[in-house]
């Protein structure tokens, strides 16, 4: 019996010795390291990264001084719309000099890109979520064992609701990449861009494609 276990051993030490150790047919899925992204869900949002973007291009070495024109994509989007103004409105308040017409200034230029995921897989809670939910249901049992009252377990419960719900959020699976350039002469001097998660309600604010679709079509007929 001896010999038969050695022999076996023997035989499946030199079968493994025929092939290589740590493959795969397929790369095999691995995660990111857990990263933030901010959702945009108001107007003052907008104006938020427009403060942003102000505050960059003001400060590039390469357009201090620069006349700078905002060219509008050309088709619009409610958020064409109200980003034009609220660019124009933040770079005016930091001193750059703003044109009304494109000659002899740098172009300042955005583009606007919805993606909308149809498979998203599973995303991990935040840390501390699971502590939390177990924490909620730790306090719920409370009262039965030595509380009078059990709707007393609610009170510390929507205490921390009221002090940390201002930070939660969800993902979707529709976001949007915002890019601003400035180009000078053919040439790209400047270049940002910025991802954010928006509700899928939200997406016809970005793309003309889908603010378009929210329009009925009627058909018409010159019979009586």
């Amino acid at each position: 019996m001896l010999r038969k276990v050695c022999l076996l051993s023997i035989g499946s030490t030199l079968l493994a010795g025929c092939f290589g150790t740590h493959t795969s047919q397929a790369p095999i899925a691995t995660t990111y390291p857990i990263s933030e992204q901010q959702k945009m869900q108001a107007a003052h949002h907008w104006d938020v990264l427009a403060q942003h973007q102000a505050d960059l291009l003001t400060q590039n070495e390469r357009l201090k001084n620069q006349p700078l024109f905002i060219k509008s994509p050309d088709q619009t989007t409610p958020f064409s719309r109200a980003f034009d103004t609220l660019l124009t409105s933040q770079l005016v308040a930091k001193g750059a000099y703003v044109k009304t017409s494109p000659t002899q200034a740098a172009l300042v230029s955005y583009k606007v890109q919805v993606v909308e995921h149809k498979d998203r897989g599973y995303i991990r809670a935040p840390e501390g979520a699971m502590t939390a939910l177990a924490a909620g249901i730790a306090v719920a049992t409370i009262p039965y064992n030595n509380w009078a009252e059990p709707a007393l377990a609610l009170i510390p419960a929507a205490a921390a609701t009221d002090l940390f719900s201002g930070s939660w959020t969800s993902e979707t699976d529709q976001e949007v990449v915002i890019t601003t350039q400035v180009t000078m002469a053919d040439q790209v001097v400047y270049s940002n861009s910025n991802i954010y998660y928006i509700n899928p309600g939200d997406n016809g604010h970005y793309s003309p494609a889908s603010e378009g679709a929210k329009l009925k079509s009627m058909n018409v007929s010159g019979e009586w």
